[in-house]
C-alpha cells in the first residue's frame, strides 16, 4: 500500500509540474505577444496622436483617441478598432482554452485560467518596459482593455490583481493533484464575484470622462482594495476554513459507544 501510495504521489507531483510548466510557459510568451501588438499600435497611432494632442508627452496615452476623431481619419480607422475590439475578445478565448487542455474540473478551469491571466498581465508589463522603457512606474496610467467599456488604472492595480490569481490558481491546482481540492460554498463564490464586481468598477469608474477625451481622475483605490481583500479573504476561508471552537472540545465516541453503533439489529 505504501509503495502504491508514494507511486500515485510522485504521477500527481509530475503532473502538477507538466501542468504548472505548460502555463507559465504560455502565460509568459503570450505576455511578449500583447506586447508586440501594443508596440505596432502605438507606432501605428501616434502621428494621430500628435495630431489630436499636441501637447502630450510622448509614450503618455491620454488623453485617448475620441471615436469621432477616429472617424474623421478615414473608415479604416473603425475598421482597425473593432479589429482591436475582436482581439481582445479573442485573447480572452485563448486564455481559457489553454486552461481548458490542462484542466479536469470546473475548479481547476477557473485556476488554470487566474494563473494564465495573471502571468500574461505582469509578462506584458515586463516585455513593455523591456522594448519601449514604459511604463515609467507602477504609478504610470494604462488602458488595461476597451470592452464594453474602457478600463484605466495605474499599472501597480492590475499587477496586484495578477499576483493573486497567480498565487490563488497555484494553491487550488496544488491542492486538486495532492487529492485534497477546496471547496468553495456558496458564500465564498458570493465575496469572490463581490470582490471582483468591486475591482471592476473600480477600473471603469471613469469611463465616462475617458471616453469623452478627458484626462484621468485620481484612482478609486478604497473600491479597488474593498474588492481585492474581499475577494481575497472569501478564497482563503475556504483554503482554511474556520471550525467552531465547541467542535474541538466536542468528546469523541470511546470503544465502547463504537460497538454498540455497530451492533447487529435483532431479529
Amino acid at each position: 500500500m505504501n509503495l502504491q501510495r508514494e507511486a500515485s504521489d510522485d504521477r500527481g507531483q509530475t503532473a502538477l509540474t507538466r501542468v504548472l510548466v505548460t502555463l507559465v510557459l504560455f502565460g509568459v510568451s503570450f505576455g511578449y505577444l500583447e506586447a508586440a501588438v501594443v508596440v505596432y499600435l502605438r507606432a501605428l497611432y501616434e502621428p494621430m496622436r500628435q495630431a489630436v494632442a499636441p501637447d502630450r508627452n510622448p509614450g503618455e496615452l491620454f488623453p485617448v483617441i475620441r471615436l469621432d476623431q477616429l472617424k474623421a481619419q478615414g473608415p479604416e480607422h473603425v475598421r482597425r478598432l473593432m479589429t482591436e475590439l475582436v482581439r481582445e475578445a479573442a485573447t480572452l478565448v485563448m486564455i481559457a482554452a489553454v486552461a481548458a487542455a490542462t484542466a479536469r474540473n470546473v475548479r481547476q478551469w477557473l485556476a488554470a485560467f487566474g494563473m494564465v491571466f495573471g502571468l500574461w498581465d505582469i509578462f506584458y508589463y515586463v516585455f513593455l518596459k523591456a522594448v519601449l522603457d514604459w511604463p515609467a512606474s507602477l504609478r504610470t496610467w494604462d488602458i488595461l482593455f476597451l470592452l464594453p467599456v474602457p478600463w484605466v488604472g495605474p499599472v501597480l492595480a492590475p499587477i496586484l490583481v495578477s499576483i493573486t490569481m497567480i498565487m490563488c490558481g497555484v494553491i487550488v491546482l496544488w491542492r486538486e493533484r495532492s487529492g485534497r481540492p477546496i471547496w468553495l460554498r456558496w458564500f465564498h463564490w458570493v465575496g469572490i464575484l463581490a470582490g471582483g464586481a468591486m475591482i471592476v468598477t473600480a477600473f471603469c469608474w471613469d469611463f465616462r470622462s475617458i471616453s469623452a477625451g478627458g484626462m484621468p481622475n485620481p484612482f478609486h483605490w478604497p473600491l479597488f482594495v474593498l474588492g481585492e481583500v474581499a475577494g481575497l479573504a472569501a478564497f482563503l476561508h475556504a483554503w482554511w476554513p474556520i471550525r467552531c471552537p465547541c467542535e474541538s472540545r466536542r468528546p469523541r465516541p470511546g470503544p465502547a459507544a463504537v460497538r454498540a453503533d455497530h451492533r447487529p439489529p435483532r431479529r
